[in-house]
């Protein structure tokens, strides 16, 4: 028979970023409903078509979305939050969910797992109902098109409810709040809720000739209680009951099973999936507990998240190893996990990467080829491909980078002055009121703006054109500021795309893609870049910008960076060395970007951590080692400046509750972080951690079109000042300000600064 292939979560967007592009036109009511869909069938089609070239065995469907997979799910089973129901339309309340609207504030957004992909946080209530099969209409629709049988690839029912959060009545209180699902004693009622509605979709593929469902439950590789596990055993017992005609495969990946004994032997399913890319722990988990004879395994064996080419030996050697406890004809090939992560083509970059760079990487459909020539090596005895990867690598070596951080390690990194010195100091320097406002650094990149850009690349501009330009765009946002009557400004980085990207152009060591865009969260792609080689800075990367503003105004005006740990995280990072040893290289070359800054008269700098809790180990046990590089790395940035310097930093979309204590440790004089989508649930963190640094919480969703009223801002500020010493509390945006357009972001601003007032007055 030999072995088997499949693939899934294969990027939606389109080669061109066609689904942004499609979805954005109907929000701004370019296109209709029906043009919007017929645009998006034809993408989902040549998305089928390119993993049917593939040769898989198990060809995937359902792995398509308007905007997010897990509030796919959410709609499908009736999960909608009251204030959504009286939408009519089901396309109009689901982007209303995910977006919000002028009346109903957005679900809340944050980070799936260990990576940079948003989903729309779940708020559950129970009462859940089938509103329609979504796996069984891609399913007909797949076979319809193409005649071809697939494999409905469904996000779990555990994984979806430990993503969700459950509303409960406060303590003491009549009030509702929402709390993380697994920390909710309602969890187990809401599981064999979500489960019967999985055997009734379960059911109803079966009846229509379904041969193999995929359930992506990455949730297993967390942290599990016995009685969490004996929780999804019984779920599943559920899910399929009456299920004798559908292998149903259970695929975990970012981690190992912890639990591997047990739900690997116990769950009452078809096939198993494991992550054998992510590190060797389930090798070693298949060595000691072997796999049982009647299930098949789906071995993740080529990455879905790094972009590097497989070294075909070192698969195939590892293949050897799992077949030692598997027979082959029980193996199916897969990437371990979804190929959503990385880019369409690698390919389509010849021309613009170096071509050696080019011979190291792999993308979405490079990872299908490899699949592909596995199967044939394997099967029908294809030759092994020759490589020298590793001597490809060595020509970006940077010896005197490395020496550098060679001993940083050994090294304590710190500011000699404590906060409460130092901030006291800079508050009376930079003479700022109590509540100072200000925004998270970027303001609306309008389609002006990108023409210009665009044409500027193309060369149809000069350099000098394109430099006015962006001269004029920062004069405009500092009139903005002036009239709006913010405290502290920013020049609004308009010469920058990405946060990321924008660094990555100018520092050595670093590749930029043409086309490499990766989703991000619903429309919203990125391009990340390559770090192939040794880090350096060559010269100053946002001195002009910033002191340009700074000459416009009397005010302060922010010098902008991008950390080094969401540098790293939000790169495809090269994996020959260890990770921390990047981020240092990176955090030295900001360093010298600082010292610059410092010299030349600007007084605050803000070194954004987006990413600092993304990249937090999914396993508890691994987490302190990162936890101290990563602080270092930050600290690493900064800690030659001024006792006068303020040193900002910026975090959003995650959960920091139990990491507050490490925040803290970066000893940032302020911190900005997102409240409000939240509702300012994060300000729980600061009730039990007594946190005396200065805090700008969130009060204003920037991915969402609605204006904030004063009152809903307010309310979060208010709870703020409850935790919060009041002359620690600064006012801002929960993120930066590009996504939106001048004219919702000028009233919700003006809306911010009134707040700062209203506080001012009642808390001089």
């Amino acid at each position: 028979m030999g072995i088997k292939t499949t693939a899934f979560g294969y990027p939606k967007i389109g080669p061109n970023r066609e689904m942004k592009k499609t979805v954005e036109s109907y929000w701004k009511g370019k296109i209709g409903k029906d043009q919007m869909l017929n645009i998006l069938e034809n993408l989902n089609l040549n998305r089928l078509q390119k993993v049917i070239n593939a040769d898989l065995d198990l060809i995937p469907s359902n792995d398509f979305s308007l905007y997010d997979f897990v509030l796919d799910i959410s709609t499908m089973i009736d999960a909608v939050p009251e204030r959504f129901r009286a939408i009519q339309d089901s396309l109009d309340r689901y982007f209303a969910m995910a977006r919000g609207t002028k009346d109903a504030v957005a679900c809340e957004m944050t980070k799936w797992f260990d990576t940079n992909y948003h989903y729309i946080v779940p708020e559950l209530t129970g009462n859940f109902r089938l509103v329609k099969n979504r796996p069984l209409e891609s399913y007909l629709w797949a076979k319809e098109k193409s005649g071809i049988e697939t494999k409905p690839v469904i996000v779990g029912a555990f994984t979806y409810l430990m993503l969700s959060k459950v509303y409960q009545k406060q303590e003491g209180s009549i009030l509702m709040e929402m709390v993380r699902a697994d920390h909710s004693d309602k969890f187990g009622i809401f599981l064999m809720e979500i489960a019967k509605i999985y055997n009734k979709i379960l059911k109803e593929l079966q009846e229509n000739g379904v041969k193999t469902v995929q359930f992506d439950e990455p949730a297993l590789v967390l942290d599990l209680e016995d009685e969490k596990v004996d929780m999804l055993i019984e779920a599943y017992k559920v899910i399929t009951q009456g299920i004798d005609n559908l292998e149903v495969f259970v695929h975990t990946y970012y981690e190992s099973l912890d639990s591997f004994e047990r739900i690997v032997n116990e769950l009452p399913v078809s096939g198993i999936g494991l992550d054998f890319v992510v590190n060797g722990e389930n090798l070693q988990n298949l060595i000691k507990y072997g796999f049982p004879k009647d299930k098949k395994l789906q071995a993740g064996v080529i990455s879905g998240r790094d972009p590097w080419r497989i070294n075909y030996k070192e698969v195939l050697d590892l293949l050897d190893q799992i077949e030692k406890f598997v027979d082959q004809d029980r193996i199916v090939l897969s990437n371990a996990s979804p190929l959503f992560h990385l880019p369409v083509s690698a390919e389509a970059e010849r021309g613009h990467l170096d071509e050696n760079l080019i011979e190291l990487l792999s993308f979405a459909d490079e990872r299908l080829e490899e699949l592909k020539t596995l199967k044939q090596i394997i099967n029908e005895g294809k030759p092994v491909p020759e490589q020298s990867i590793q001597s490809i690598r060595d020509r970006f070596k940077n010896e005197k980078v490395r020496e550098l951080v060679k001993n940083i390690e050994l090294q304590e990194v710190k500011r000699p002055h404590p906060f409460k010195e130092r901030y006291k100091k800079q508050i009376e320097i930079l003479g700022l009121p109590k509540f100072p406002t200000t925004t998270i650094g970027s303001f609306p990149q309008t389609d002006q703006l990108r023409k210009i850009r665009a044409d500027y690349r193309k060369g149809i501009i000069s350099q000098e054109d394109y430099d006015n330009f962006i001269k004029d765009q920062i004069r405009y946002a500092i009139k903005i500021q002036e009239e709006l009557e913010l405290d502290v400004f920013v020049h609004g980085e308009f010469e920058r795309t990405d946060m990321v990207e924008f660094f990555s152009q100018k520092l050595k060591g670093f590749a930029f893609t043409k086309n490499g865009w990766v989703q991000s969260y619903g429309t919203r792609c990125v391009r990340p870049p390559i770090i192939y080689g040794d880090i350096s800075r060559p010269e100053p990367m946002t001195l002009r910008e910033t002191l340009y503003a700074q000459s416009l105004t009397k005010k302060s005006v922010k010098g902008m960076l991008t950390g080094p740990v969401t540098i790293l995280n939000w790169s495809f990072y090269r994996k020959d060395i260890p990770k921390k040893e990047i981020a240092y290289q990176i955090a030295l070359a900001l360093r010298d970007e600082v010292k610059d800054l410092e010299k030349e008269g600007i007084k605050i700098i803000q070194i954004d951590e987006p990413a600092f809790r993304e990249g937090l180990p999914l396993k508890k046990r691994k987490q302190e080692d990162y936890l101290n590089w990563a602080v270092k790395a930050f600290k690493l940035t900064h800690n030659t400046v001024k006792e006068t310097t303020q040193i900002h930093t910026h975090m959003c979309y995650s959960e920091f509750n139990e990491i507050i204590e490490w925040i803290y440790r970066m000893d940032a004089d302020v911190i900005s972080i997102e409240a409000s989508r939240s509702r300012g649930e994060i300000i729980k963190a600061f009730e039990n951690f007594n946190y005396d640094h200065g805090i700008g919480v969130g009060i204003y969703d920037i991915h969402s079109p609605r204006i904030p009223s004063v009152e809903e801002m307010l309310e979060i500020a208010e709870r703020t000042v409850q935790v919060i010493d009041k002359n620690l509390i600064w006012i801002n945006p929960d993120c930066g300000l590009k996504t939106r357009q001048w004219k919702e972001v000028i009233p919700a601003l003006k809306n911010m600064v009134e707040v700062a007032k209203i506080l001012r007055k009642k808390y001089s």
